[in-house]
């Protein structure tokens, strides 16, 4: 199949998926109101197979040590699918199946899957990772551009969205922006920073007057960022930056990595 954009519509609700823009999620519209932050290299896409920076681009399967690209000097940063077409495996309705296959720069030889999937009130991404030989470390995560306001709602729209968690702790982060290996106590915004919840990923975000959106994942780690003026982002990840180092997590032939975050909306 071809990658065109995939509209999904159900109800009021709108989701836009681009397999051939990195398997992003283009726009998320609910009552005809777009709440991701447009341009190409914004909406939400996939973090594959890592997530946030890569500690000089260097990370090691075993004894065996790679090197990754700088894409974001010194360090590797987000992942490769991000930056490559998708493939179209299903799509309906409300539904939409695509895929990668892992090729150079990364080693390894593999596919991911993700699943789209939207209802009146809630989009469901899930991905998985699997290997086409070798065993490997990988992590799976996503990086929504949330909007800031979503226009037209007047003085209270004006005060931007409000960001609400509570994490058990928070990585302290270097002057690298990589953690440190020291866990905190969480630090009030504004934030870059990656965040513990053992009970699962729960953030809210709440348009005043307008929108309450709920992200949440059944993974323990959750990066946030707010220091942009246009959008703020909630990204649920299967570990920490630099992850392929501190917390590998292995891709076996018999033991894919799947991941999922649902985001829950209501209007106010």
């Amino acid at each position: 199949m071809s990658n065109e954009d995939i509209t999904l519509t159900v109800g009021d609700a709108q989701a836009t998926v681009q397999p051939g823009n990195g398997g992003r999620i283009g726009g998320l519209k609910v009552d005809g109101v777009e709440l991701l932050r447009q341009g190409d290299k914004f909406g939400c896409f996939p973090m594959v197979p890592w997530c946030g920076r890569t500690r000089d681009g260097r990370f090691l399967n075993g004894s065996i040590p790679h090197q990754l690209p700088l894409n974001s000097p010194p360090h590797a940063i987000h992942g490769t699918a991000r930056d490559a077409a998708w493939r179209i495996a299903r799509r309906s309705a409300d539904e939409a199946v695509i895929t990668y296959d892992l090729v150079d720069p990364w080693p390894y030889a593999g596919r991911v899957t993700q699943v789209v999937k939207l209802t009146e009130d809630s989009l469901t991404l899930t991905m998985s990772v699997e290997t086409y030989g070798d065993s490997f470390p990988a992590q799976i995560g996503w990086h929504p551009w949330f909007n800031r306001t979503l226009g037209g709602g007047g003085e209270a729209e004006d005060a931007g969205v409000r960001v609400d968690f509570t994490a058990q702790w928070q990585e302290e982060r270097g002057d690298d922006h990589l953690p440190t290996g020291r866990r905190i106590d969480p630090r009030p915004s504004p934030w870059d920073d990656c965040f513990g919840m053992p009970d699962g990923v729960d953030v809210t975000l709440t348009w005043p007057g307008r929108l309450e959106l709920n992200v949440a994942s059944r993974e323990q780690w959750v990066v946030v960022y707010d220091e942009q003026e246009a959008a703020v982002c909630v990204e649920p990840q299967t570990g920490p930056p630099n992850g392929l180092n501190t917390l590998p997590r292995l891709v076996t032939p018999i033991d894919p990595l799947e991941a999922a975050t649902t985001w829950t909306w209501r209007r106010l």
